[in-house]
């Protein structure tokens, strides 16, 4: 028979979920759906669901209700679903209990603001018109991290929010060593002949982009019984039960790579979602590893299998097909080559695989910056431009293709957003690599446009978990080693001494 405490713990989280998903629904309106007029009651409406949502998870009675489990815990197999709620469940509190419900909801309130702002700075591209906002979002931001103790430093438990158990001191040798082996690569590659990519820089209809990407999506197991993909100003994935993942992509008809890969990276995120174990529907443990490891998924979905030559061999033909008149005269190979050209480019989700990370670190060592107070608000696009200079050698023509490109930003916290993507491209090269040595028959499967046996072994070893195991703990079960980039490394030097 079930622990009466524990089904008590399970109805006072699941009350906490749904405040938080119900949050999760306002916010994906108000990015694909809402008419900007509505912008000041929504961020009236999200900040009371912050609020409430984090009263209810610091709430006293919680508190003791965790206390008086944890000899239940230790009692029972530390990999069971109710030890993991528990040890996940006692985490969050103690974070939680050291932040006021009350700047919850004000933060809340001022990031749907800032949204609305960010778009409208955007469209004007001139960051000047959300600079004071942003400012406020910095204080938020640090003023959040402050109310955290026992940490190095200011930007450690933003970073620990996303990325359990990383920090400055983890990362910045980590990204410094990924870049020492990245430059001599793109030397090498851009002192070769370059490649053609003006086949994927014609005129593709919405319709044909959208239908295609929906055909390869579900191929991949996206179900669209229960989620959906609409348009937005920058694609994203969020979720509002294990039965309703919603991803979102962007248009460009004169740029083919921007949806068909933000589509395929927001699928990555979406099979996570849905491979969720049902157990653990409506608790904390409904949710993915970390930020680190739900990115590994996008850009394995993305990268090593939507960017390899044999699933191409398959999907081609059918692009095709959906655009005859772009594409009929334009071989496998020119097309292989062009959607993996690199090249140093001003914008992030639409930059290459060996760049990619640059754009990564860029953002991270100023977001460092901005927490220490050693870069001004008023300074920020001209450090982002002096970055972009020296780490890709371009610079931005205006603060739309610089510092107003990521809605990260403009949507939450200063702090903790950006390792992730390149923790993720590390794992998922670690994780493909362990995939292939079990089931070796996964390259010649997604030449046929079969991926069932890799979405499987995903499923077993990653998607049912949730959030049971941080994404250390599963990588170590997974290779039997800790997070190494030399997979990931090796990756990219086979690939493109290949194209190049």
């Amino acid at each position: 028979m079930m622990n009466e405490k524990v089904v008590k713990l399970k109805s006072l989280l699941t009350e906490i979920y749904d405040l938080e998903r119900a949050e999760a629904v306002l916010s994906w309106d108000q990015l694909v759906m809402m008419p900007s007029g509505g912008a000041e009651a929504r961020g009236r409406q999200m900040a009371l669901l912050k609020k409430l949502a984090h009263e209810k998870q610091t709430a006293p009675e919680l508190g003791r209700l965790l206390e008086d489990l944890q000899p239940v815990a230790d009692n029972l197999n530390s990999d069971s679903d109710d030890a993991c709620l528990i040890k996940v469940a006692m985490r969050d509190y103690q974070k939680a209990i050291k932040v006021p419900a009350s700047f919850m909801g004000e933060f809340a309130a001022h990031t749907a603001a800032t949204y609305e702002a960010w778009v409208k700075a955007r469209e004007a591209k001139n960051f000047g018109v959300v600079a004071s906002l942003f400012g406020k979002s910095l204080e938020f931001s640090q003023q959040l991290a402050q109310f955290q103790d026992g940490y190095q430093h200011l930007a450690d438990p933003l970073i620990d929010q996303l990325d359990e158990g990383f920090t400055v001191a983890m990362i910045r040798p980590l990204f410094a060593e990924l870049r020492n082996r990245l430059k001599p690569l793109l030397i090498r590659i851009i002192a070769a002949q370059q490649v053609d990519d003006s086949c994927l820089k014609q005129n593709f209809s919405e319709a044909g982009q959208l239908q295609f990407g929906k055909e390869v999506i579900t191929k991949y197991g996206f179900d669209f019984n229960r989620g959906r993909d609409d348009l937005s100003v920058h694609p994203f994935t969020t979720s509002f039960s294990i039965g309703d993942v919603r991803i979102t992509t962007r248009i460009q008809l004169n740029n083919l790579n921007d949806a068909l890969f933000s589509t395929l990276h927001e699928a990555g995120h979406a099979l996570y979602e849905q491979s969720f174990a049902s157990d653990l529907e409506g608790t904390l443990l409904a949710n993915g590893a970390s930020m680190g490891m739900h990115e590994s998924q996008s850009r394995l979905w993305e990268n090593l299998v939507g960017r390899s030559r044999g699933f191409w061999e398959h999907f081609y033909p059918r692009l095709q097909e959906i655009f005859p008149e772009q594409l009929a005269k334009v071989s496998l190979e020119t097309f292989y080559r062009a959607i993996n050209k690199v090249e140093p480019s001003l914008i992030r989700t639409e930059a290459d695989e060996v760049t990619y990370n640059l754009h990564v670190m860029i953002r991270f060592e100023l977001e460092l910056q901005l927490l220490e107070g050693t870069l001004a608000v008023k300074d920020l696009p001209e450090a982002w431009n002096e970055a972009y200079h020296n780490y890709l050698g371009v610079v931005p023509e205006d603060h739309q293709q610089g510092v107003l490109q990521d809605i990260h930003w403009y949507g939450g916290t200063i702090g903790g957003n950006f390792q992730c993507y390149t923790l993720g491209n590390i794992l998922s090269a670690q994780i493909f690599e362990a995939a292939l040595a079990t089931h070796p028959k996964i390259k010649t499967e997604i030449t046929q446009g079969e991926f069932g046996t890799l979405r499987n072994w995903l499923t077993k070893e990653i998607y049912r978990h949730g959030r049971k195991f941080s994404a250390s703990e599963l990588v170590q079960r997974i290779t039997g080693k800790s997070l190494t980039i030399e997979p990931y490394f090796k990756y990219l030097e086979d690939k493109y001494q290949e194209i190049y």
